[in-house]
């Protein structure tokens, strides 16, 4: 059974980053071949294809609602029940650290901009 979720966020991230780990990225695309393949994709596909930050952290919102609906389906006495609620948790644990990255990125730019007008500041230009 695929944690389709978190190879999509993978992939995601390597796209945003550029990282270029081709087992990574290979492992993904093998874990997720029953989405990625889909004329009509959903979010773990959007997800997988992700480019921005916001983009993987809204169709990383989307695969959870979906995630959550599938959890509150499943019997209690289902083979799959532990492993889907622990995907859940997982999966709510990505978006988090997803975010905290968005927001870690978002306090980086505030931080160079805030530099550059403290150096223009102390040495400023004449025209």
């Amino acid at each position: 059974m695929a944690c389709a979720e978190l190879e999509a966020l993978r992939l995601a991230l390597l796209n945003i980053t550029g990282t270029t780990d081709e087992h990574a990225k290979r492992h993904a695309e093998a874990e997720l071949e029953d989405y990625l393949g889909d004329a009509d994709p959903g979010p773990i596909q959007a997800l997988a294809n992700a480019t921005t930050l916001d983009e993987a952290q809204r169709h990383l919102d989307a695969a959870l609602v979906d995630l959550e609906s599938e959890a509150t389906r499943i019997d209690d006495d289902d083979p799959q029940a532990g492993y889907l609620r622990g995907r859940l948790v997982a999966v709510r644990d990505a978006e988090r650290s997803l975010r905290r990255l968005r927001e870690g990125t978002d306090a980086l730019l505030d931080d160079l901009g805030e530099a550059h007008h403290t150096l223009h500041d102390a040495f400023p230009v004449e025209d």
